[in-house]
């Protein structure tokens, strides 16, 4: 049966109580009647039950040749349990006490440890009791309500105002905003509509939505968040690695002192025999790195569960140290540093009567640049006619009748009068990239309207302020040189490379890689093999799967805030642990010559028990260091 840290904390506590009494009345020159005896009983019985997995674990090292963090409390409690037996036979000075209660400090510490992971955990799981119990399926026209394990992918379910939505989906009727902060951090409704994807447990707020199944389970987006925290919370930075090749060294290091002060007391100075033996355990169990044990692991746990619910996901603790050295963030353009859409961004002629024709012509057309016409028009209060002999001219453009009129909106084709004035303007918004289309009446042009997939509203201040962090800043892109170019310029941007194919982009990367650390940014299918090449891959969640799971950090916000935000993190949590680590080896620095009775002469002298409590102290102070990171502001 295996006992939980906090348990066996308990059990320590009421097992040593008598000896701590003891230890208290001890300076009165009061004396329990077989004190000797019960201590050795009760000491015994807090080594076999509390102390037990310390001692596997030693021996399980020592069997590999190898030593660690519990051979030091191994060695320290058993030397001081074995001489006390060797002196009460003699009837010398006990120290059974010093062993109980070493390890009551040491698993005071493991308890604070395991319920820090088990808050971190329970945030997660938490997350997936948030789902709903049950849905409301159509089923040939009817709702039903049934229990969310009936569900099954291609459902159809309804979720009216205040109810979660049962399982992840695509709308496909309907509009409502939805709370989503749980997933994303993002405190304010998002509006869905139709073709919009949805997520499980998410709250609907003021519409009622009908969307089909796409996700169930392991599959769902919530389900895959909970399991990429846990994976970054169970793996390791480089930097642990080399402080797990630390404690390899460190511990036969801190054996051989304590040697060393046992025959420097012993053999020197000619101090008896128990005291010098004192000492030595004293350098054992303060030397005890359990801190350095905890520095990384424990940042890593709140700083992943932190930056989890500001919409950032962390894969990695390698990410995170990765993220740190980057010196050139290279940006997929299409969707991410641009919106991914076209929007209309200049219109030459009568701008009402232009997007008056538009709007009525477009609404029967499926090419992609329709959706630009009909947004900019959606603007204004325009009047709605009935389009007849509706055609599209493969390669020109499209035309239909309104009030008897034929009109059309494509390029110089379609235009039998063509001003030159409507000409130049083109041909001057065009050299900026953009895709110019004519509007008009009976084959008279009577407007030009460009279009262009602007960039993000943020992503010039993004990287605005990625140059002031020192990094540089590269589009990668395969759309053609002048659209590349200019959207370059617009946002200031270091470098742009153009015309790339998919599968070239991995070799961009690599050229980059020469020079500096690399991260890269995308969401779609053909920045796949640019995410996984980069030293740091960063997926917008807005894109597909396998983006996502090509990508070391996921930002949840289709946001490029968050990048920067996402940078912040990494760094505080980094910092944290370099932290975390100096006050560790501090710690040893300081304690040892101390415990080894260096400073006797000025009067400070440790006994095991305060050896123990000190080396609780370390770990208690090491695990509300990285606590501190709870209260991480963001600029």
């Amino acid at each position: 049966m295996t006992i939980s840290a906090r348990k066996k904390v308990i059990i320590t506590l009421l097992l040593s109580s008598p000896l701590l009494f003891q230890m208290v009345l001890m300076p009165f020159h009061i004396v329990f009647p077989y004190y000797n005896e019960l201590a050795l009983v009760l000491t015994t019985l807090i080594l076999v039950i509390a102390a037990k997995d310390y001692y596997i674990s030693a021996w399980a090292a020592f069997k590999k040749g190898q030593a660690n963090m519990n051979t030091l409390v191994t060695i320290g409690t058993l030397v001081a349990y074995f001489y006390s037996i060797y002196a009460m036979t003699l009837g010398h000075e006990v120290y059974f006490e010093s062993a109980a209660v070493i390890i009551l400090f040491i698993l005071l510490g493991d308890s604070l440890e395991e319920g820090m992971r088990k808050r971190a955990n329970g945030a997660l799981k938490s997350l997936l009791k948030l789902q709903a119990k049950d849905a409301i399926l159509l089923k040939n026209g009817q709702e039903i309500k049934i229990p969310v394990e009936k569900i099954k992918v291609g459902d159809v379910l309804v979720v009216k105002p205040a109810m979660k939505f049962a399982a992840d989906g695509q709308v496909v009727k309907g509009t409502s905003h939805v709370d989503e902060s749980m997933i994303t951090g993002e405190s304010l409704p998002v509006k869905k509509s139709i073709g919009d994807n949805v997520v499980g447990a998410t709250i609907n707020y003021d519409g009622i939505i009908y969307y089909q199944v796409t996700k169930l389970g392991q599959d769902s987006l919530l389900s895959q968040i909970v399991e990429f925290v846990k994976r970054a919370q169970t793996s390791k930075a480089p930097i642990q690695r080399l402080t797990d090749r630390f404690s390899q060294f460190f511990v036969p290091i801190v054996l051989i002192i304590a040697i060393i002060t046992f025959e420097m007391w012993y053999v020197v100075f000619s101090a008896p025999f128990d005291h010098s033996l004192i000492f030595a355990v004293n350098v054992l169990v303060i030397a005890c790195p359990c801190a350095l044990g905890l520095a990384i692991p424990t940042a890593l746990m709140v700083g992943t569960n932190l930056s989890a619910k500001h919409g950032i996901l962390i894969k990695n603790g390698q990410a995170l140290e990765e993220i740190n050295q980057i010196s050139t963030v290279v940006f997929d353009k299409t969707g991410t540093i641009t919106k991914g859409e076209p929007v209309v961004t200049d219109i030459v002629g009568d701008v009402k009567q232009v997007l008056t024709l538009a709007k009525n012509l477009e609404q029967n057309s499926e090419h992609p640049l329709a959706k630009a016409f009909l947004n900019e028009a959606a603007k204004y209060d325009l009047p709605s006619y009935e389009v007849s002999n509706f055609k599209v001219h493969k390669g020109e453009g499209i035309s239909g009748l309104i009030n008897g009129q034929e009109i059309f909106i494509g390029n110089e084709k379609m235009a039998t009068n063509l001003s030159q004035k409507l000409l130049d303007a083109a041909k001057k918004l065009e050299q900026q990239a953009k895709t110019c289309a004519y509007v008009g009446i009976a084959g008279e042009a009577i407007g030009v309207v460009a279009m262009q997939d602007i960039p993000r509203d943020n992503a010039a201040f993004v990287i605005s302020e990625l140059k002031k962090m020192g990094k540089k800043s590269v589009i990668l892109t395969g759309d053609n040189q002048n659209v590349a170019n200019e959207i370059g310029k617009n946002i200031g941007v270091n470098q742009v490379i153009s015309e790339v194919l998919p599968n070239e982009k991995a070799n961009e990367v690599k050229k980059l890689q020469k020079d500096a650390k690399v991260a890269f940014v995308g969401d779609g299918i053909n920045d796949a093999p640019a995410l996984s090449t980069a030293d740091v891959g960063v997926a917008m969640a807005s894109g597909t799967d396998i983006a996502i799971e090509s990508g070391d950090l996921v930002l949840m916000q289709d946001d490029l805030n968050n990048l920067l935000k996402a940078l912040q993190i990494s760094k505080k949590i980094f910092n944290r642990i370099k932290i975390n680590l100096f006050w560790a080896f501090i710690y040893n620095a300081i304690g040892i010559p101390i415990a080894a009775g260096v400073f006797v002469n000025q009067g400070l002298v440790l006994s095991p028990e305060l050896a123990g409590l000190a080396m609780a102290f370390s770990s208690i102070s090491v695990v509300a260091s990285s606590l501190l990171l709870n209260r991480t502001k963001f600029n």
